[in-house]
């Protein structure tokens, strides 16, 4: 795909709520990209810089693209600019500090301790330097403390802080959810950082140093089992598909399909049954209530899997939407792309061969999304460089001493 073809689909969206926003993005595999990609699709401009062999997940396929990047990369990493930088090298470290210049942020993902090791450190140098910087680092579990400076990844991260304990069935054990959640939080949770951090800088003219961890950004998604944990004591386990704390909650089985129905309040339970024509279960002292409901979720289960048995579950759900009961069909990823409601809320973008997950932030006055398709390795290196005042010159001495690489090293 051109850049001709990106730019002209993305002439569609407004600039976007962050123009104007510059963003050096040192990030790789997914949540620091997560992070800046959220940036990029409302009009911040992202610069990514990439070690030498690239950013890893570029490999972490198939499936491949034309240009031989896998969909990994490709899922995160639109409308971002890619500039091939060898930072081993100090001359390398001399083209950061000058791309930094005006930038408004640094968002980073290497060891703790690494950016200090190479005289980048935040409090020692950046801060005192770029006054009005924010600087982002996404890391395992910080710098410091019992875990400090170890590596963190999505699914031991999911082990670690509990994730994986409450997932499952009672039969399965504990079980690995099957996106990498806490790498996608953590990105959420870090562009959240930042645009307080850019809010604050209105105000004190001064930037300052997000310290963004799996760690805490795992633990955050605990809900309802934390509060549920500290406020009876009990440790909470894996239920399956049940809610925890609300019944019916859950998957249920139809003629055509399984659908998953969510009945959050008693009166939202009298209507449910109302409408299946089975009031009376409603005044059965064992679901009369959610507590009781809850208690006794097996033998309801068993009352509405024998209900929904002979109901088309497509049809069925829609109507029960249309009566204020919240159902659906569960639904394969594919039939999810291509359903009607996915593409009335342009939750697919397409750029000539490109296709991705759009952005599902809806803002009225500054729309926005997918820009441009994801990068080549080094695809706009020149173009950046030249941008910020490196001279043709100046570009092929560092091209020349390897400080600016053309081609990924293998």
């Amino acid at each position: 795909m051109d850049d001709n073809a990106a730019i002209e689909t993305g002439a569609k969206l407004s600039p976007g709520a962050l123009a104007g926003l510059r963003v050096v993005d040192l990030t790789r595999v997914l949540g620091g990209p997560y992070c800046t990609m959220v940036l990029s699709d409302h009009g911040a401009e992202v610069i990514k810089l990439e070690p030498p062999q690239g950013d890893e997940v570029r490999d972490w396929g198939p499936p491949f693209n034309a240009d031989g990047d896998a969909s990994y990369f490709v899922g995160v990493n639109r409308n971002k600019r890619s500039v091939g930088l060898d930072l081993s090298k100090p001359a390398g470290r001399e083209v950061l500090m000058r791309l930094l210049e005006g930038a408004d942020v640094l968002v980073e993902n290497f060891k703790p301790g690494s950016m200090e090791k190479w005289g980048l450190g935040y409090e020692q140098v950046l801060s005192k330097k770029f006054p009005r910087l924010i600087h982002c680092r996404v890391s395992g579990f910080g710098g410091e403390g019992p875990l400090g400076g170890f590596p963190g990844y999505d699914a031991v991260l999911q082990a670690m802080v509990g994730l994986m304990s409450i997932n499952g069935t009672e039969t399965s054990g504990p079980t690995r959810l099957g996106n990498p959640i806490v790498d996608i939080a953590t990105g959420l949770f870090s562009t959240i950082a930042i645009l307080m951090a850019l809010h604050e800088r209105e105000k004190s003219g001064r930037g300052q140093y997000c310290d963004m961890t799996l760690h805490d950004c795992g633990m955050a998604l605990l809900h309802p089992h934390a509060a549920n944990f500290f406020l009876s004591g009990k440790r909470p386990m894996a239920t399956g598909n049940p809610h925890p704390n609300l019944a019916p909650y859950s998957k249920f089985t139809t003629k055509t399909c399984e659908i998953f129905v969510a009945a959050g309040n008693d009166p939202a339970f009298r209507k449910f049954c109302e409408f299946l024509g089975i009031p009376e279960l409603a005044k059965d002292e064992r679901f009369a209530t959610n507590g009781q409901r809850v208690v006794n979720r097996d033998a309801l289960t068993e009352v509405l899997n024998a209900r929904f048995a002979s109901e088309d579950g497509h049809e069925l759900t829609r109507r029960m939407l249309a009566a204020g009961l919240p159902a659906g069909p569960v639904l394969h990823v594919d039939e999810a792309m291509a359903a009607e409601h996915t593409a009335f809320r342009d939750m697919v973008a397409q750029i000539g061969e490109f296709r991705a997950l759009n952005t599902p932030i809806k803002l009225s006055r500054t729309p926005g999304g997918a820009r441009s398709a994801p990068p080549r390795f080094n695809q706009h290196g020149r173009d950046v460089l030249l941008g910020r005042g490196f001279t043709e010159a100046e570009i092929a001495a560092l091209e020349n001493d390897g400080v600016i690489v053309a081609a990924r090293r293998k």
